[in-house]
């Protein structure tokens, strides 16, 4: 299994946290399409268009082509068209009716799975037709059936072929195959009964055979992934007048093919208060469309006014580094004016002076990042510092980073800053409606000395033991400050 996947955020797909999937929730998952719509033996691999390179890049015609095309029919079929290619195979996000880049590149898959001379994104009345009958078919293979849980109240879509076996539990109602080797369970809690801290907490414990590989806690909802020596499981709660709702699946290592097409379609079918408005979402990125269209990066558009535009540490007294979006001509912090001192345009860097108190000392790692080495993000967020552990990958860190995080330091396990995460998306690239691990680029040592001078930290001499995230958060977090861009 690729890093990533096992890393899920993913894990389903990163087993759908908010919807992530348990395996790959940063990369689609992997090739081939369902029992109902294995091409045959001969057929052409699975080619989507290629991805856009990283950056600013000219408007791409094929894909503004596939866009009009997409846009142009009701928003009705364009969700149906999302719902098909789920099942296919091809689509590992929410079904909104939005077109972005994963929607383009899923049709071209499929087009290119089917035998298509050339995979446009574009389907002609033909090739609806077929994608939405082999979505229909493996649907119906699946007996794949969206109801209320009469023990929850919540509603959720059960593979019955699969899950064939339901009795009642305690507080939910438990579905599982002949064989034990999946398993998914309901729950529901009264108001006062139990509290999404407690639950996430205990969903989160890790142990020697129980590895956490991905954790999201927000105010209405949280999510835990991870696997042990021989399954995998997806945990997600979600909080509302009504109390709490959610539901654990687990599955055996052996039935991760096709539990993991089948994930996608359970997660976006989770309603966990049917007839309850939704609560407001607790910061601005959550409207964020989980399936973006190709979009300028971060650096041609300015965060919304008084939102988070950017992580920045402090390096001194008044003094701030930070990376910033080119857009952002009028930086604050801590709601006062500050004022750019150097820049460096290559790296994005800036160093502000401005309302900064005197923070924590950070100190430089001697040696560069090692591929794979755990790492710990603190990035600040409109209601403090969040932190997020994730790993060095080929062209950065690999973790599931939010808007804002752009700048944040990017810390061993002793504690020593490696880097600062280089400039983020305008908006996140979701799955299944949460930001899974991506690989993000990094500002490095060398580019923050070149910045910073004399003023830049030092390297400690010694060798320091390993600290836990919690600690490292401690140690830095007054260290990190909130950059927004005002008028």
């Amino acid at each position: 299994m690729p890093r990533p996947a096992r890393l899920l955020a993913a894990g389903l797909l990163p087993l759908l946290a908010g919807e992530i999937s348990i395996a790959h929730a940063q990369a689609p998952l992997p090739g081939g399409a369902p029992a109902a719509t294995i091409p045959a033996a001969g057929a052409p691999a699975a080619k989507a268009p290629a991805p856009r390179p990283a950056g600013p890049t000219a408007p791409d015609p094929a894909f503004e082509a596939a866009r009009a095309a997409f846009e142009a029919r009701p928003e009705a079929e364009r969700r149906a068209v999302q719902d098909a290619l789920v099942w296919a195979g091809s689509y590992n996000s929410v079904v909104t009716g939005t077109f972005g880049r994963r929607t383009y590149e899923a049709i071209g898959a499929w087009q290119s799975r089917g035998g298509a001379a050339s995979a446009t994104g574009i389907l002609d009345e033909a090739g609806r037709g077929a994608l939405l009958a082999a979505g229909e078919a493996a649907r119906k293979a699946a007996r794949f059936t969206v109801a209320a849980d009469p023990a929850t109240g919540l509603v959720l879509g059960i593979p019955e072929r699969l899950l064939s076996k339901r009795s009642r539990i305690a507080g939910g109602t438990r579905w599982q195959s002949p064989d034990g080797r999946v398993t998914l369970d309901t729950r529901a809690y009264a108001p006062g009964e139990a509290d999404l801290d407690t639950l996430h907490a205990q969903a989160a414990a890790a142990t020697p055979e129980r590895k956490v590989t991905y954790s999201l806690k927000r105010p209405d909802f949280t999510v835990v992934t991870g696997e042990t020596p021989t399954g995998k499981f997806y945990i997600r709660t979600a909080a509302g007048a009504a109390g709490l709702r959610g539901f654990t699946l687990s599955y055996d290592k052996g039935s991760a093919r096709e539990m993991d097409r089948l994930v996608i379609a359970i997660a976006n079918s989770f309603v966990p208060f049917p007839g309850e408005a939704a609560p407001p979402p607790p910061r601005p990125m959550a409207a964020t469309a989980p399936d973006p269209a190709a979009k300028a990066p971060a650096s041609a558009a300015p965060a919304a006014p008084g939102s988070v535009a950017a992580t920045g540490i402090v390096v001194a007294p008044r003094r701030v580094v930070a990376v910033l979006p080119a857009a952002c001509s009028a930086p604050r912090i801590a709601g006062e004016p500050a004022r750019i001192l150097r820049r460096d345009e290559a790296a994005g860097l800036v160093l502000l002076e401005g309302q900064a108190p005197a923070g924590a000392a950070l100190a430089l790692a001697a040696a560069p990042p090692r591929p794979e080495e755990a790492v710990v993000v603190v990035a600040a967020g409109a209601e403090g510092p969040t932190v997020t552990t994730g790993e060095i990958a080929a062209g950065g860190v690999l973790a599931p980073l939010q808007p804002g995080a752009a700048g944040a330091p990017v810390l061993d396990r002793a504690g020593r800053l490696l880097g600062l995460v280089a400039r983020l998306p305008a908006q996140p690239r979701l799955v299944a409606g949460i930001v899974p691990p991506l690989t993000h680029p990094l500002v490095g040592a060398a580019a923050l000395k070149a910045l910073l001078g004399a003023e830049a930290p030092a390297s400690p001499a010694s060798e320091a033991k390993p600290l836990t995230a919690g600690a490292i958060a401690g140690r830095v977090a007054g260290a990190v400050v909130a950059v927004r861009c005002g008028p």
